[in-house]
């Protein structure tokens, strides 16, 4: 009797890995994932079955049920936002701008003035500014949040504009954020402060869904001002940190319609969190005297294509002088890479600029898979030496430039919910184009000959953690 129970569940196991293999083949999202999973599932269920429906999944599910729901839920206010935002829709002439709308599925906005914050002092002073002025309400989501004097500071900031009668929503990434002290989550919420994490797994129908991640970094007063960008809250995004050293990244401040935008992201990440529809104002409010144009672009797994590659290869793809990208984890698609190729040899300057000191070995260690063939294309890889750089910023030739939350791999492009602003305008470019001469000063490019000269198990290594790259 027990041998035959226990044929039963060998033949169980190995059943539910013959059919996670179909649904692998059917919905991966990569033929290399798909392949990978199949022959996993196929030869080894007892592991492949269980890693695939934590880590395998191509969409979040949960997330795009919700998401229908809202349609019914909320689309008489969505429909009212979107009519009061009409008068400030930009046109759209260029093909390349009309490609991020359609991607974005927001719209290309007027009024905006987008200004950058360099570095964790900038930032941080100009978010607790807006906090301190505050009226009505905040909106505040990080991927990584500590109990650290940056993150007591922002708790402090919080607290006195819930006594000054303010409206405080925090959510959190409960993965980014699992060292976070209960005792802060506690004590915000005894406050007042609406409090909740992203609940990626939450319900018992969406308890696998472990791998997905929200990396948005958003910020929001009033819907008048909004923050987005590299900055999470921590003493070492501050260079507070004896490691990493000196820590460079790049923040944004929006205000205008395009701040609707980032409320619009939030709000629908804090329905699947909770359930509930919080009151916001959903009125366009143009401040500036030079206004630049600006589309807000969510992307995540929840989404019909995968929208952050996407914006990346329609950015590689628009350049016709130079592209400049900066990030900290640099393991794109095969499609990104082969743009990158393809630019440099129409003779596009291709500069990708990357931190000298990882604080993820394993993806630092898989750039070197790839980095030969980019290099002998004429793509010109820099690593950056003073400290840590985590900034995430395309430049696109004189006309153009990206902030926001994206790295350039499979996580940022499938796994992660993220937000990027994509700014159409020369003024801004041009600071953008300065920010990033300074940084490429404080860089040194990487020779193919140096990539050549590594040892044979440097190289295998390589392309064996290369191969992990679908859930780094």
């Amino acid at each position: 009797m027990a041998s035959w129970l226990f044929g039963l569940a060998i033949f169980l196991v190995h059943l539910l890995g013959f059919l996670s293999a179909i649904l692998a083949l059917l919905s991966s999202r990569t033929s290399q994932g798909a392949v990978a999973w199949i022959i996993s599932l196929v030869t080894f269920p007892y592991l492949a079955v269980p890693a695939y429906w934590i880590f395998g999944r191509p969409r979040f599910y949960g997330y795009v049920s919700a998401r229908g729901e809202r349609d019914t839920v909320l689309r008489r206010i969505l429909a009212d936002y979107r009519v009061r935002l009409e008068p400030y829709l930009a046109d759209a002439r260029s093909p390349d701008v009309r490609a991020v709308e359609r991607l974005a599925m927001m719209p290309l906005t007027s009024g905006n003035h987008a200004q950058l914050l360099i570095d964790g002092k900038a930032t941080f002073d100009s978010i607790f500014a807006g906090i301190d002025a505050a009226r009505d309400y905040v909106l505040v989501q990080f991927f990584i949040v500590r109990h650290d004097a940056l993150g007591q500071q922002l708790k402090e900031r919080l607290l006195r504009a819930v006594r000054r009668g303010v409206r405080v929503y925090f959510l959190f990434d409960e993965i980014g954020s699992r060292k976070l002290a209960e005792g802060y989550l506690r004590e915000l919420a005894d406050a007042g402060v609406e409090v909740s994490p992203f609940r990626s797994s939450r319900g018992f129908k969406h308890r696998f869904q472990l791998n997905f991640r929200n990396h948005r970094k958003i910020l929001v007063v009033d819907g008048r001002e909004g923050w987005l960008g590299g900055f999470n809250v921590g003493v070492e995004y501050l260079g507070q940190h004896p490691r990493h050293g000196p820590w460079r990244d790049t923040h944004l401040k929006l205000t205008g319609p395009s701040v609707l935008g980032l409320q619009e992201a939030f709000w629908e990440d804090w329905h699947w969190a909770t359930g509930e529809v919080i009151n916001l104002c959903w009125e366009p409010l143009v401040t500036c005297d030079e206004c630049q144009n600006v589309v807000i672009v969510p992307s995540g797994p929840a989404d019909r294509q995968e929208t952050a590659s996407l914006l990346v290869q329609q950015a590689i793809h628009s350049a016709r002088e130079r592209l400049w990208v900066t990030s900290p984890y640099f393991v794109p698609d095969q499609g990104v890479q082969d743009a990158l190729r393809l630019a440099a040899m129409r003779g596009v300057d291709v500069r990708i600029m990357m931190p000298e000191h990882p604080d993820h070995l394993l993806i630092y260690i898989s750039a070197f898979s790839f980095l030969p063939d980019m290099v002998r294309a004429g793509v010109k890889v820099y690593r950056y030496q003073p400290g840590f750089l985590h900034q995430k910023v395309i430049l696109i030739d004189d006309s153009a430039a990206a902030v926001g939350t994206v790295n350039l791999d499979n996580r940022s492009f499938r796994l992660n919910f993220e937000i990027t602003a994509f700014i159409p305008d020369r003024r801004f470019a041009a600071e953008v184009h300065l920010m990033l001469e300074r940084d490429f000063a404080d860089c040194r490019r990487i020779s193919y000959e140096e990539l050549q000269r590594r040892p044979l198990w440097s190289k295998l290594v390589s392309r064996a953690a290369y191969l992990t790259a679908p859930i780094q």
